[in-house]
């Protein structure tokens, strides 16, 4: 997905056979909704008004924020922040993955 410094390869444009883009692009899809779901329930959805899923020249599923103001780079990048903060105090047992998604959530039975 990423060349030897860590970038992202660029997005496929133009597709080759044999390179497996629907299954990168269905795996960018769910997570792109899942993205969408928890923006949503923030209230966050207009400021991510191009968000969608795409792929990558070698099939990489990739997740597309679009361009965004500064100021919700600036809140997204607080939410995560927070996240984090709050799963390292809770310890990693109060955390579940969401199967396929790629979000994790509480673990109701850690409480």
């Amino acid at each position: 997905m990423t060349d030897r410094r860590g970038v992202v390869a660029k997005r496929a444009e133009n597709l080759m056979p044999g390179v497996p883009y629907v299954r990168g692009w269905t795996q960018a899809r769910r997570s792109t909704g899942g993205l969408a779901a928890e923006l949503t329930a923030l209230g966050l959805e207009s400021d991510f008004p191009d968000l969608k899923a795409d792929v990558n020249v070698s099939g990489d599923g990739l997740v597309d924020l679009g361009t965004v103001r500064p100021e919700a780079a600036r809140l997204l990048a607080e939410l995560i922040v927070s996240g984090l903060t709050a799963e390292m105090a809770m310890g990693t047992d109060a955390w579940v993955a969401e199967a396929g998604t790629g979000i994790t959530r509480r673990n109701p039975s850690a409480a």
